[in-house]
């Protein structure tokens, strides 16, 4: 597998592309973690919402969302399909998100509600723990954040 990355606003995504970001977001949130929640949350219709995605030829293998918040940027909807896994594939779109974060906004925290068990795998891209521990679709979530400024590696 050599995936190829790209990122994009909804509006200039190729309708093709777009439906293969949705649909494995739905086998990974809905069906995979087998949680029933509307995914078309409006939130990929926002502006400065960009989304960007791994491919392996014409077939999305992971990605990942950024939506722009008050007080932070947020990384969201980070899902990879099984097959690319423990690849690096995933690891490499997070650092690019990041990246993207703080090109955006240097100053700008970034924010994300990790899976509890997906914790350390953020703690890698700086990361921590920013308030309780909470459930959301019945499984176990922290809040993270990235403070934004220099000196955070990834």
């Amino acid at each position: 597998m050599t995936p190829t990355y790209h990122r994009a606003p909804l509006a200039d995504l190729d309708p093709h592309v777009l439906y293969r970001v949705l649909r494995l977001r739905v086998q990974v949130f809905v069906v995979e973690q087998d949680c029933a929640y509307e995914d078309l949350d409006g939130r990929d219709l926002e502006p400065g919402a960009e989304l960007l995605w791994a491919a392996d030829g014409d077939e999305v293998v992971s990605t990942v969302r950024v939506l722009h918040e008050p007080a932070a940027l947020r990384i969201g909807r980070v899902a990879t399909a099984p097959a690319a896994r423990s690849r690096g594939v995933a690891a490499e779109l997070m650092r690019r998100a990041v990246d993207r974060c703080t090109q955006l906004d240097p100053a700008a925290s970034i924010v994300l509600d990790a899976q509890a068990h997906l914790a350390a795998w953020y703690a890698r891209f700086g990361f921590v723990v920013d308030g309780e521990p909470f459930e959301e679709d019945g499984i176990p979530h922290l809040p993270m954040r990235r403070p934004g400024g220099s000196g955070h590696g990834a």
